[in-house]
C-alpha cells in the first residue's frame, strides 16, 4: 500500500502541478470478522461522507460503493462479498435490505469500537475470532489487559 500511495501521489502532483501529500498519516487497516462485523463496517464507510458534511445522503457521494450495493448500479470494480450477497438472493430485495441497513441509526458505541480497532490495527470481531487470528499470526490481535503483569 505504501508503494501504491507513493506512485499515486507522484501522479497527482505531476498531473495537477502541485506538491505535498494527499493524505494525513499512514495507511491503517484491521482484520474484520465477516460473520457479524463486515456489513457494519460497510455502513460506517458509506456514512463517512455524510458524517463529514460532504453530502446529506450516502447516495449523493460519487466515490461510494453505495451506488452498487444499495441502488444496484453496475460497478465493474466492486465484487460483492458473501456477507452482502447473503442479505437476499434476489438483487432488488438485497439492495432494498442494504439501504434499510445503512439507514438504521449507527450505534455510537459501535462506531467507537470500529474506529478504535482501526486506529490500533486490532482485529474487529468476537473473542473467538481474535483468538483464532492470534494463534495464526503468533502475535496479539486485540487489546491487552491494562497495567503491568503481576509478579510471580
Amino acid at each position: 500500500m505504501q508503494a501504491l500511495g507513493r506512485r499515486f501521489v507522484r501522479y497527482v502532483n505531476d498531473r495537477y502541478h502541485r506538491t505535498g501529500t494527499l493524505w494525513e498519516g499512514r495507511y491503517k487497516a484491521c482484520l474484520v470478522d465477516s460473520d457479524h462485523y463486515l456489513l457494519r463496517c460497510y455502513r460506517h464507510i458509506e456514512l463517512n461522507p455524510v458524517r463529514a458534511g460532504l453530502v446529506p445522503t450516502p447516495g449523493l457521494y460519487r466515490w461510494s460503493s453505495y451506488h452498487a450495493n444499495a441502488l444496484g448500479e453496475h460497478a465493474p470494480l466492486i465484487t460483492a462479498h458473501p456477507a452482502y450477497l447473503a442479505l437476499d438472493p434476489q438483487t432488488e430485495r438485497r439492495a432494498h435490505a442494504y439501504r434499510a441497513f445503512v439507514e438504521e441509526a449507527l450505534n455510537p458505541e459501535e462506531l467507537d469500537v470500529i474506529r478504535l480497532r482501526l486506529q490500533r490495527q486490532h482485529a474487529l470481531g468476537g473473542d473467538r475470532f481474535r483468538t483464532m487470528i492470534e494463534e495464526q499470526l503468533q502475535r496479539r490481535a486485540g487489546p491487552a489487559k491494562i497495567g503491568r503483569p503481576r509478579k510471580a
